[in-house]
């Protein structure tokens, strides 16, 4: 097994911190969007650079993706990907309780995913004894190309990444998009380390 794949207790693990946090992440966005929000089950899996690509090029009627790096203590870094469907894009608005014409449709879609992203990310950081600090999220074409040249000008190397793969549901609204959660290789071991540690507590 590679020093980078997770053992099952470390992937059992993750799996239940991400499923508290998901919990919490939901009933956040409910009260702060007023509706219910669902979220399924996240796949965890260790992906490399041309699966990664594969995976990101099958996404299917994607209209747009926003992209918005985040780290924290311990070397824990990575990149956040929000996955938009055409049929959802006229539904942003609405959700988050704007007026016709007060945001642009690529304003609206940033908007949505700052809070997607810094809800579950800062509610899975305090499971961790960590913190989250984000960079500004960045509207990217959802071509498979100019989203591997935008992984490709990180300054960490995508050969191997552990992506987790969080699809949101708000039933209200018949919205829905996907969070893909990329760690890049360098950071893997360091989440490793914490998986460890909270592992000997119990």
């Amino acid at each position: 097994m590679s020093e980078f794949h997770l053992t099952e207790d470390q992937q059992d693990c993750l799996q239940e911190l991400i499923n508290i946090a998901m919990g919490q992440a939901s009933d956040q966005l409910a009260r702060y969007l007023d509706t219910f929000v669902y979220l399924k089950v996240p796949n965890i899996e260790s992906v490399d650079a041309k699966e990664l690509m594969h995976t990101l090029s099958q996404q299917k009627n994607t209209m747009a993706v926003v992209s918005q790096g985040f780290f924290g203590y311990e070397g824990i870094r990575g990149e956040a990907l929000l996955v938009y469907q055409e049929e959802d894009s006229g539904r942003i608005a609405d959700l988050l309780g704007y007026e016709p014409d007060e945001l642009s449709q690529d304003e609206q879609l940033i908007d949505i995913s700052s809070i997607l992203t810094t809800t579950f990310l800062n509610v899975f950081a305090r499971q961790i004894d960590n913190q989250m600090s984000y960079n500004a999220p960045k509207l990217l074409p959802s071509a498979k190309d100019n989203l591997s040249e935008h992984l490709q000008q990180m300054p960490f190397s995508w050969d191997l990444a552990l992506k987790v793969n969080i699809n949101y549901q708000v039933t209200d609204y018949s919205f829905n998009c996907n969070m893909i959660l990329l760690i890049p290789e360098t950071a893997i071991t360091n989440i490793k380390d914490v998986l460890d540690r909270i592992l000997a507590e119990f």
